[in-house]
């Protein structure tokens, strides 16, 4: 129960952190607030200030920001304060405030992480495959591989990351530890066609070594933790976008890698079970692949509606309200698709399981 009560903080916190953009830059700008909603649904309380009410409603997953005159269908009062009323420019910095706000959430919690100690994979060697070269030249389980070629590895990643481009068909020199002796060992690895996570067909270079599971953790001062963090939010970033177009090109199954509601939430709570560090990096990610996936030019989500303003700024006018409305029901009607799908998509693995 607690980890489910962890988890439905962390959303919650995202969907704060996103709406409080909206709300500040609103306000920054000029344009009247109406409502600010913690939550979604039915409201349990509110309080109202300066003419804004602040609600918390019963649903704690969620939650929005109501301006005056936000919603296209809404008729017009001529009220300054309009978000219709105000120019393109005020209008790009509310909507883009919410996408920012949550990756600057990402960021400040991977910060924190590899302040704290970042989880990776250690070297060390659970099994070998067989007929493979690691095993051939005496390699065994339980040895820590220190370096490939003199250079020094520290984690799996970064020795997979090594190992993979050894493509020459050059010996490899890997280096282990074995109950503190030092060992070296020429392998001749062996090259395969494959395909990399994202769908794209590469080459790689394999001695047959798997990971024991065993985990360490990367601890930064402040400075190099922050360096860190910016690096490895930006890759995320790189490797997401890149994810999405092989998806959109048929290059990885779609059905296989999107997961809707249901199944992050299962793997948050997953998370949470293992301790707070890993359901603090997933939140990190996960804020950042909502500052991603928002700023994709497709309504009803942000970047759709910057999408709108791209166009008034070229046109010289706002598309009219009726194209800006079937725009925006065509969005919502693919994205609630979107959802049951994945929904059921997610359900479907779980039972599976």
């Amino acid at each position: 129960m607690l980890e489910v009560i962890l988890v439905i903080l962390a959303f919650s916190l995202m969907i704060f952190v996103h709406e409080l953009g909206h709300f500040i830059m609103a306000l920054r700008v000029g344009i009247k607030v109406k409502t600010f909603s913690m939550g979604m649904g039915p409201k349990l309380f509110s309080v109202t200030r300066n003419g804004i009410e602040y609600r918390l409603s019963l649903i704690p997953i969620g939650g929005y920001v109501n301006m005056l005159g936000e919603d296209p269908s809404e008729p017009t009062t001529g009220d300054k304060g309009e978000f219709a009323a105000q120019p393109a420019g005020n209008r790009f910095k509310v909507l883009v405030a919410g996408v920012t706000l949550n990756y600057l959430l990402g960021l400040f919690l991977l910060w924190i992480v590899f302040m704290a100690g970042y989880p990776v994979l250690t070297t060390k060697i659970g099994s070998l495959v067989d007929d493979y070269p690691a095993k051939k030249a005496g390699i065994l389980a339980g040895d820590k591989v220190t370096a490939i070629d003199g250079a020094p590895v520290t984690d799996w990643e970064a020795l997979i990351g090594v190992m993979h481009k050894k493509t020459d068909g050059r010996e490899v020199k890997v280096t282990v530890d074995r109950d503190g002796k030092k060992m070296d060992f020429a392998l001749k690895p062996v090259v395969k066609e494959t395909k990399d996570l994202l769908g794209n067909d590469v080459r790689v270079a394999q001695v047959g070594i798997v990971n024991s599971n065993e985990r360490s953790y990367l601890k930064f001062g402040m400075g190099r933790a922050f360096i860190s963090a910016a690096q490895k939010q930006a890759d995320f970033v790189v490797t997401t976008y890149r994810g999405l177009w092989n998806i959109i090109t048929g290059r990885l199954a779609f059905k296989e890698n999107v997961s809707g509601p249901v199944g992050i939430f299962n793997f948050m709570t997953q998370a949470a079970k293992v301790g707070i560090i890993p359901l603090v990096l997933l939140t990190a990610l996960i804020s950042t692949l909502l500052a991603v996936f928002n700023i994709l030019p497709v309504p009803p989500l942000d970047g759709g509606l910057m999408l709108f303003l791209g166009i008034e700024k070229l046109r010289g006018k706002p598309l009219s309200r009726k194209t800006q409305e079937m725009a925006m029901q065509a969005g919502w009607v693919f994205f609630i698709g979107l959802m049951l799908f994945a929904t059921y998509n997610d359900i479907f693995k779980m039972v599976g399981k």
